[in-house]
């Protein structure tokens, strides 16, 4: 018998073997029949799965995240066996649910087309129709590759052939196609009934460029018609935000075929940049970081200790210089630990805070590059914290404190991850636990909710990461603190403690923008190009009515320039209302409209970006309105 324990604290029996399904039904028959599977210790389990240990349970329905991943899990089966009979020679490889859907790789010669694209999910819909079930079977090692090799399926194999000789395999069958999975999945496709294939791919077999280019099919499945029209005018929303289309609309940035994955930043784009360093860079002052510079290049000695040449080699750039191998630097941790080390410290000196406006890069595939989003050369908001043991919690708590203050600045909402230790990483067990309590201990201090998310962590420890929520929904990683046992020790980095002696000190790594290119797009796209007044490249546009009052609009534009703001006078023989769409288009924030009653009575008339109007303001209530809502960053609500 086993033993479960439902999320009330009530416990029930079974026989070991008893499916999740079976539990599902002995609770409630209604809940079975809204449940899509559930989490069962920690993992996410489809019905037709089997329970032989005691545990914790929790039934999951589409709403639920692990209820998504099971549903879109079994969609990436369903399209794949559409796309087997529309297309039987095709060869598959891996089909995940992802956090917007689905996708499946496959291997064939015949390229994918919009057409395609909409045959298969007609075909799919037909298959739903078939009220087909899923099967799940348990192999030995040996079975599984005799029926792949059967199939001639060779990346079934390739995958098969790295597992243990040991291992106990299993295969999920739908229909006639008939794929190794570990799961979960639905029991049967008959609620998978909103389909929407929304785009193809490339993608290298197991992400390495040596191997042969895939096509990856991207898709996304609800219960319900109107929540895929829902989705569908979010996605129509976020084209509309796409922060590589504002980029080029604006004058941010561009990217360029003689650098693929280097941004170039344009003037407007510039602007914005120097304001979030500026407002970063003097919030880091008020919190008692001293600012240093260190080199992009450093031999290979240096990256041989840090551990990055063992654990992140593929990922940098090299070069040589007088004959010597050098790096182009992937994470600026190891300049900042040689400026620690060029003084002797005390432990009165702790902590001891270095932050770094600092380049680096990073080898991307091509496939993965993506405007700001995915670059291979990006400027990160690092800090290095070196500081006494007893003293992590509470440096830690002070960082969660200033993340919300930076995050809140911009209304992000936000979640949080808690990374554990990845299958690559260096240091002992009791490193890694005293780490991940700290980090625990931390949080829990602050009464934040988190989730863990199980082997993510740097491989030199466990990190807390940020997950920000935009305007329409989605969410993006971004910031992140990690703690670290491992750099003080490999690089041997030591102060005097209070006895004389010499010590170890505790290191923790934190960038809270994350990089300035990847903020920056995540801004973009979060404010749909409607920046707020303190980060807008062009504040105010003045736009006199005719020629005649031209004195007027460059006296009132060179006082606001006097006062530093951004302005920009529309001085063209247009009309009124062009000049009006034209500025609303670039999204500037303010619209000063001058004519015979302005001058006439020594003001100005106001169209803000949203369409308000204001008329006979004085110039100095104007500035007061601008002082202020640069002072309180304010934001637009109408973003």
């Amino acid at each position: 018998m086993i033993t479960i324990t439902l999320p009330d604290g009530s416990k029930r029996e079974y026989e070991s073997g008893v499916t999740v399904e079976e539990v599902t039904r002995d609770i409630s028959e209604g809940l079975n029949r809204a449940s899509v599977g559930a989490v069962f210790n920690d993992q996410v389990v489809g019905k037709l799965e089997p329970l032989t240990e005691d545990g914790d349970f929790k039934v999951v329905k589409f709403e639920d995240p692990e209820g998504k991943e099971i549903f879109w899990h079994t969609s990436a089966h369903l399209m794949a066996y559409a796309v087997e009979r529309l297309f039987p020679e095709a060869k598959f490889a891996i089909g995940p649910a992802i956090d917007n859907g689905f996708y499946y790789d496959i291997d064939l010669d015949h390229r994918f087309s919009d057409e395609d694209l909409e045959k298969i999910e007609k075909e799919m819909k037909k298959i739903v129709k078939e009220k087909l079930p899923l099967e799940r079977e348990v192999l030995t090692r040996k079975d599984a590759l005799d029926f792949f090799k059967e199939k001639n399926e060779k990346y079934k194999i390739e995958l098969i052939e790295d597992l243990p000789e040991d291992s106990i395999i299993t295969i999920y069958k739908l229909g006639d196609f008939v794929d190794l999975c570990r799961g979960p999945h639905l029991k049967d496709v008959r609620n998978i009934k909103a389909i929407k294939l929304t785009s193809v791919a490339g993608a290298y077999w197991r992400g390495d460029e040596k191997n042969k280019m895939l096509q990856r099919i991207y898709g996304i499945t609800f219960e319900k018609k109107k929540q895929l029209d829902e989705y569908l005018e979010r996605l129509e929303e976020a084209a509309k935000r796409d922060h590589r289309k504002l980029g080029r609309e604006l004058g941010l940035f561009t990217m360029h075929e003689e650098g693929p994955g280097f941004p170039f930043f344009h003037p407007n784009g510039m602007i914005i940049r120097n304001e979030l360093e500026q407002f970063w860079r003097k919030k880091q002052e008020e919190h008692g970081y001293g600012e240093i510079k260190t080199p992009i290049i450093l031999n290979e000695e240096l990256w041989h200790r840090s551990g990055h040449w063992d654990h992140y080699q593929d990922n940098m750039y090299f070069t040589k210089i007088d004959g010597e191998n050098y790096a182009i630097k992937p994470m600026n941790c190891p300049g900042s630990i040689l400026v620690y080390k060029s003084n002797m410290h005390s432990y009165r000196d702790f902590p001891l805070k270095l932050s770094e406006f600092g380049q680096v890069h990073r080898h991307e595939l091509s496939g993965a590059l993506h405007g700001l989003f995915r670059v291979r050369t990006f400027t990160q908001d690092d800090a290095h914290i070196f500081m006494l043991p007893s003293q992590i919690k509470e440096e830690v708590i002070k960082l969660i404190d200033l993340a919300d203050d930076l995050y809140s600045t911009f209304g992000f909402p936000y979640s949080i991850e808690l990374s554990t230790r990845p299958e690559d990483s260096m240091g002992t067990d009791e490193q890694w636990n005293t780490a991940i309590d700290a980090l625990k201990e931390a949080l829990e201090a602050k009464g934040i909710e988190y989730t863990i998310n199980e082997g993510d962590g740097a491989f030199y420890g466990p990190k807390i990461d940020y997950h920000l929520e935009d305007a329409i929904g989605r969410t993006w990683q971004c910031g992140t603190i990690q703690l670290d046992f491992q750099m003080p020790e490999r690089f041997d980095l030591t102060y005097i403690d209070e006895h004389g002696e010499k010590a170890r000190p505790v290191m923790l790594h934190r960038a809270l923008l994350g990089s300035m290119e990847r903020f920056m797009g995540i801004l973009i796209e979060h404010f749909a190009g409607k920046f707020p007044l303190w980060l807008s490249p062009r504040q105010v546009e003045i736009i006199p009515i005719s020629e005649k009052f031209a004195d007027y609009a460059k006296e009132i534009t060179e006082k606001l320039k006097n006062k530093g703001f951004r302005v920009h006078l529309d001085g063209r023989s247009e009309k009124v209302g062009y000049k009006i769409r034209e500025a609303q288009l670039k999204k500037i924030n303010y619209m000063v409209i001058v004519g015979q009653k302005e001058v006439e009575n020594n003001t100005i008339s106001l169209r803000t970006r949203g369409g308000e109007e204001i008329g006979d303001l004085k110039l100095e209530s104007f500035i007061e309105r601008l002082e202020e809502e640069i002072a309180n960053k304010t934001i637009d609500e109408e973003q």
